[in-house]
């Protein structure tokens, strides 16, 4: 099954120096048909006005993956730590017993990322945080795996059955990628692509079931965020 969520139907929050699409219900958006895709539970596609940011605030028991499009956020918790993540890079962040952070664009222009909670599967866990530079050539024509959460991989670790790709295709090529029919996949393309013959408008979510695998075809260049999750 594939289902397309259009970026127009999302829903959108626009705080001044936030402007927020939500593919799942979120805050003060409830869509009782889309309350999160199995253990997928929020994807905001944010923009951080340049200059602000997320105040401190506290979070509990879900895994945290942050993707930034554009620009760079700048973190900061109650664990003591910090870093700057850049475009392309992504930050994740196991909020366990309780963790609170802030998350600011201290950039000289607009941040755009991706926001995306996953249920955890250690409910109780020490809550944690990392990032990882991912250099975008790495993945060009092909998925790399950012986070995921067996500890063996070459990514980030989170507390979930789940993984997090990144791609990037140009127009003209398609990629593939093994699926299980019993698993929930959830892509963001930035630009128009097909994906197994079904097609798919830049930011339009696209919820994937039921398929042993997933072939993206790319009709514009475009960067991929593909979720797959128990």
């Amino acid at each position: 099954m594939i289902d397309i969520r259009p970026f127009a139907s999302l829903g959108h929050a626009d705080h001044g120096w936030l402007d927020a699409r939500h593919h799942f219900s979120f805050a003060d958006y409830h869509d009782p048909a889309r309350m999160g895709w199995g253990k997928i539970r929020v994807w905001n596609d944010d923009k951080i006005a340049a200059k602000s940011g997320f105040p401190p605030h506290p979070h509990r028991d879900m895994e945290i993956v942050t993707y930034v499009r554009t620009g760079a956020i700048t973190h900061q918790d109650s664990l003591g730590n910090q870093g700057r993540t850049g475009a392309g890079d992504v930050q994740v962040m196991s909020a366990g017993t309780g963790v609170t952070h802030a998350e600011f664009n201290l950039e000289d222009e607009d941040t755009t990322l991706f926001q995306i909670w996953i249920e955890t599967d250690r409910p109780g866990a020490q809550p944690g945080w990392g990032a990882k530079p991912f250099p975008k050539d790495v993945r060009d024509g092909q998925f790399q795996l950012l986070a995921s959460g067996n500890q063996d991989d070459s990514a980030l670790t989170i507390n979930a059955d789940a993984r997090i790709f990144g791609a990037t295709v140009k127009a003209g090529e398609a990629i593939e990628i093994d699926a299980s029919p019993d698993r929930h996949l959830y892509l963001v393309p930035s630009g128009r692509v097909r994906v197994n013959g079904v097609e798919a408008q830049a930011r339009d979510g696209v919820a994937i079931t039921g398929e042993d695998k997933v072939r993206i075809e790319a009709k514009d260049d475009a960067e991929l965020v593909l979720v797959d999750a128990c």
